[in-house]
């Protein structure tokens, strides 16, 4: 299987150009990024612990899915096939803000993304894809604030930035539960 290209942006998010996944995270080149948040009727969010054959992060605590844009692709259709490749359902997404930011590895990989970060609700169980994930939960927005205070070691370094921002997001935007 080819390995999937990215679409490397400005810091505009104007397209100059494509390259392959890795290499662009060898090179900490900026490039067109998302963040799927999935949220219950009990105000929960839904983690995702990363499979442990992960090229980076394994068995790290984050956000319900993540990934890269296609070429052709807008945000939500990329949001809704990530989700389903991962997570094995699909729910409605709106686009909540975006940014840029950069977080290194120790493996010499950086993410440098423009990432898109989305929400979308679901209160059912879902059907991982254990290729991508090893483990799911909810938790509480408040809850993981704590823990990721207590434990950052057990979470991927773009969620720990991601999070802080969608948590700021939820208490502007979203009446106490």
């Amino acid at each position: 299987m080819a390995e999937e290209n990215v679409i490397l942006v400005n810091e505009n998010d104007e397209p100059i150009g494509l390259m392959p996944k890795m290499e662009a995270h060898e090179k900490a080149l900026l490039h067109r990024a998302f963040s799927v948040f999935i949220m219950n009727d009990k105000g929960e969010t839904m983690l995702q612990q990363r499979a442990k054959d992960k090229y980076h992060s394994p068995l790290l605590w984050t956000n319900t899915c993540c990934s890269h844009q296609r070429e052709g692709e807008n945000n939500i259709e990329a949001g809704k096939r990530r989700l389903m490749e991962e997570m094995g359902f699909t729910a409605e997404l709106e686009e909540l803000f975006s940014f840029v930011y950069k977080a290194p590895f120790d493996n010499g990989l950086t993410e440098h993304e423009f990432d898109h970060v989305m929400l979308g609700f679901y209160n059912d169980d879902p059907n991982i894809n254990p290729k991508e994930v090893a483990d799911w939960k909810w938790m509480q927005p408040s809850a993981i604030k704590k823990d990721m205070a207590h434990n950052p070691e057990q979470y991927t370094e773009w969620f720990k930035i991601i999070f802080a921002r969608f948590y700021d997001h939820l208490m502007k935007n979203i009446p106490a539960q």
